[in-house]
Formats: structure tokens, C-alpha cells, sequence
């Protein structure tokens, strides 16, 4: 059963898919997993950089802006699907020599319209 939650966050991560589109993005998975983690969308822009994309959505009165909820767990098992995700990219014919970024995109609604934040490169990685 769906909650009003699952629906906002449904309803977020379609805004945000047509807001990142609008901005010349091209969407080339949503909600894609790799064991328990997932990403909420990935996309590409300008033709060699692959956006690995958090998507946080809420309804007003908003108590905490969305984008303080993407914490440092949240962030491993972003890079840990991307890791994942690039592993698998020759068998779904994404380039590998593609830069990778992480970005938030947050999403309230309200009575008053809806308001989409983009916050590019939110989060650089640092590897060992």
C-alpha cells in the first residue's frame, strides 16, 4: 500500500526529472538499485558528465530544509550504487569515461505551487 509519503517522493523525482530535462539533461535511469542502495535518478548532461542524483521531496510546513536530510550514510550509499552502477555501465552502454557528480535536487510542494532547488556537485567523494 502507497503511503502519502511514497507518493510526495514519487511526485518529486518526476519534478525533478523534468526540471533536470529542462536543463538539458538526459534521463537514463530512474530509481535504479544495486542490493539495498539506491539511486533516484541518473542522468547525463553535456555529453561526458553523469549525474548521480538524490532527490528529496516534502510537503509544506517543511520543519528542515530537504536537502539537511541527505547525511553522511546517505552519501556512502549513493557512492556505493554509483560504484555499482559504473561497473555495469559497459553492459548498459554508458561510457565509462564519463566524470561523475553527485547532486541533490530538492522538491516541496505547497498551496502555493511547487519549489525545486538544484544543488550540482552537493556532495565530491573522496576515495582512498
Amino acid at each position: 500500500m502507497k503511503t502519502d509519503r511514497s507518493e510526495t517522493g514519487k511526485r518529486g523525482e518526476q519534478e525533478a526529472c523534468s526540471y533536470l530535462e529542462s536543463l538539458g539533461h538526459t534521463i537514463v535511469e530512474r530509481n535504479w538499485r544495486h542490493s539495498h542502495k539506491e539511486v533516484d535518478i541518473i542522468s547525463v548532461s553535456g555529453g561526458n558528465i553523469l549525474h548521480i542524483v538524490e532527490v528529496k521531496s516534502k510537503t509544506e510546513p517543511v520543519v528542515a530544509e530537504p536537502e539537511l536530510s541527505v547525511n553522511g550514510k546517505k552519501l556512502q550509499n549513493l557512492v556505493a550504487a554509483a560504484k555499482g552502477y559504473l561497473h555495469s555501465a559497459d553492459k548498459i552502454k554508458i561510457p565509462t569515461e564519463l566524470e561523475v557528480v553527485f547532486d541533490v535536487v530538492t522538491v516541496v510542494f505547497s498551496d502555493n505551487g511547487t519549489r525545486i532547488e538544484y544543488f550540482p556537485q552537493a556532495y565530491i567523494p573522496i576515495y582512498a
